[in-house]
Order: structure tokens, then sequence, then C-alpha cells
């Protein structure tokens, strides 16, 4: 009887081993195997219609930030599948039947905690202030506003383009450097030149240049095609200045000044010599990696907002395998932390500013085909670290975060 009962007693506890039971959250029904977490992750932006460009050399794209976001998420599955995390991106254009608010509320809905913006700065701020994105990571990869690092500044904005600020910083490091301290500065006729132009001001006062002379460009895109040769020597001539600095963010005229002002002088700028996240002939490092894989995938080159998706995609990639949870606490936590650090091909580990969180990383220096060098340049030093010299340092920064 013993006997029977032993063998009915194994019968049943082998019989309740084949029961289904719930997977944990690091189990799969399969094996054993840790369970796949997956972290979404939207791109939002706004359809654009540009004008026709000036030449054929270089067009804007139409999916200008896009393909980086992809290749972030690429990469991310890259390393996230030792982790057992599995990224996926949504990307959305708004077009005119439609309006951004309406589909961030709609991402947020969906579950979305992070969203990509490659908006301009009003969209922005109005989005950071959505009741709906009280506790949401939202990248701004398109504006670089100054006043979203100040006086709009908001916590729940990470910034992962560079701020005018920091571009023009770049660029004045590199022409004090050479000691090209006597400024031309020519200011095209849009709010945002303007905005660029007084930062070239601010940058010449931080670090000990001087504006020499600085004219408003009043001519018409047909009126100066007729007459370069003519009116462009007479209108850059003034004082003895080194090297003339266009604020032509919209590339509307500054390529014509090149080779045709009355002294032979370099030209800077938003043409020229420009300071920029990132350029195709960027080489050490390993950037040329990095650009390969992104022209493969997007069949073109890629774009400073293309590079600043593609980070803020990896920002959460890092927050995640290296902080080795999938949690949106957990990962916004990181991303403030000194712990991250973010490769993104420029010789440092890139982190946030805690105090607005704008990307610390180096930015280039680059003519047409070529990049000429990258600052902050070795002779401006920082006790916390160079790139602060760069943009607003912390005692300099207004934001106070909402």
């Amino acid at each position: 009887m013993s006997r029977f009962l032993a063998v009915f007693c194994a019968l049943l506890i082998a019989a309740a081993c084949l029961v289904p039971r719930p997977a944990s959250a690091q189990e799969t029904p399969a094996g054993g195997a840790a369970k796949t977490a997956v972290i979404d992750i939207a791109y939002l932006t706004r359809r654009v219609d540009r004008p026709p460009a000036r030449n054929n050399t270089q067009p804007v794209p139409q999916d200008e930030g896009l393909w980086g976001a992809k290749l972030g998420i690429d990469d991310d599955n890259t390393t996230g599948r030792f982790m057992h995390q599995d990224f996926r991106l949504r990307a959305v254009t708004v077009g005119a039947d439609s309006t951004v608010a309406d589909q961030f509320r709609k991402l947020v809905a969906a579950g979305y905690k992070y969203i990509i913006l490659n908006l301009p700065a009003g969209d922005v701020v109005k989005l950071a202030d959505l009741p709906e994105a009280r506790d949401i990571v939202i990248f701004n990869a398109g504006a670089t506003d100054n006043a979203l690092r100040s006086a709009d500044c908001r916590a729940n904005v990470f910034h992962t383009i560079s701020s005018r600020a920091m571009l023009t910083d770049a660029l004045a490091q590199y022409l004090v450097k050479k000691n090209w301290t006597r400024w031309f500065l020519v200011v095209g006729k849009t709010a945002d030149d303007r905005l660029y132009a007084d930062n070239v001001k601010r940058a010449a006062k931080k670090f000990g240049a001087n504006v020499v002379a600085e004219k408003d460009w009043t001519y018409s895109a047909e009126t100066i095609r007729r007459s370069e040769q003519a009116e462009i020597p007479v209108f850059t001539q003034g004082p003895d200045y080194d090297v003339l600095i266009v604020a032509d963010e919209e590339d509307n005229f500054g390529d014509e000044l090149m080779y045709r002002t009355w002294d032979p002088r370099p030209v800077a700028g938003t043409q020229g010599l420009v300071p920029t996240d990132w350029h195709p002939a960027h080489d050490q490092w390993g950037a040329t990696q990095l650009e390969n894989r992104f022209e493969a995938k997007a069949g073109r080159f890629m774009t400073a907002k293309d590079f600043a998706a593609w980070v803020a995609a990896r920002a959460v990639g890092e927050a995640a395998t290296h902080g080795q949870s999938a949690e949106f606490a957990k990962i916004r936590d990181f991303l403030l932390s000194d712990q991250l650090s973010i490769g993104v091909y420029k010789g440092i580990g890139a982190n946030f500013r805690p105090w607005d969180h704008q990307l610390r990383q180096p930015v280039l220096l680059a003519a047409p085909y070529t990049v000429v060098s990258v600052s902050p340049q070795p002779e401006f030093i920082h006790p916390v670290s160079n790139i602060d010299t760069l943009g607003f340092d912390k005692p300099d920064s207004s934001c106070k975060f909402k």
C-alpha cells in the first residue's frame, strides 16, 4: 500500500509540473529566458513647404531628422537585445489638416513616454506645457533658440541639438585662436538671422573679439545675381577686418559673398566656415562608420538635425541599457545622471547639463568639403568640463525650470 501511495504521489507531482503558469517579468514561457521589454519612442515633426533651392548641390532633405531617429533605434537594438530590450519607433509628420498638439496628445494616449521633436521653438514650448506632457521626456532635436535653454526652459525637455550660443561660441574660439579678432558682420532679413547675429556679438564680447562693422543685407536674390560682381565688392568695403561673418540661416545669400569681397578675406558663420553638430566629412573618432551606416540606410548625407535625432534615440537606449531598466522613472533619472555617457563620435561621452538640459558635446567647424577644427579649442579651459565654455555655463544660465 505504501508503495502504491508513493507512485500515486509521484504522478500527482509530475502532472502539476505540466500545468501552465504565468510568465514573470524575467521569464518567457519557452524556457527561462528573460522576458523582452518593449521601449517605444516617437518622432514628431511638421511638414514644411520649402522654397525652391538656390542650387542643386545641397538641397535640404524633406525627411531631415527622421532617418537619424531610425538609425538610432537600430543602434539601440544592437545592444538592447543583449539586455532583452526591444526599441521601437513611430514617426508622425503633421500635415495641414492637423496640429502638432493633437498628434502629441494621441502619442501620449498611446503610451509613448519618449518623444523626439523636430519643430520650431514655439511648438516645443507649447507641447512641453500641455498637461499630458507632465510625465513625458521630450527631446528637442530641431530648435537652436537660446530661449529654450533659458527663459523658456522646461524640466521635461532635453536638447540634443546645440544652441545658437554654443555654435557661435565654437566659431569665436577658433577665430580668436587664429588671432582673427576683427569681424565684419553681415545680417540677413529674417528674425532668425538677427538672433544669430546677436549671438555672434555676444561671442565676440565673451572671447575678446571686436565687431568692427555691421551691415544688413538688403538685396533681393534677383538683383544680386544680375550684379554680384559689381555690388558685393562695394558692399564689403569698410574698416579693416580679418573675417566676414554671415548671419543667413535660410541660406539666401551667404554663399554669394565668398571670393567676391573687396579685400581677400575668409567667410564664416552660417556659410563658409560653419559651426555645426555634424558634417559628412567628419572622420575622427570613428565618425566615418556612423556616416557610412547612415548613408546606407537613408541614401543621403547625414545632417545636423539627423544627428540630433540619432542622439535622442541613443540617449534613451544608453539610459535603458546602462541603467539596466526599462522603467520610465529610472530611464528619466539616468538621463540626468553623471553616469550617462553617449558615444557621439567626437572624442568624448556626451551627457546633459543639469541646469538647462543641453547636451554637452563638441561642435565641428566645417567648410563645404572638410572639417577644419573641433571646438572647444584646447586654449579655452573650464574647471569642470571644457564643453561648458560653449554656450551658457551654470553661473550664466537664467533657466528656472517650470
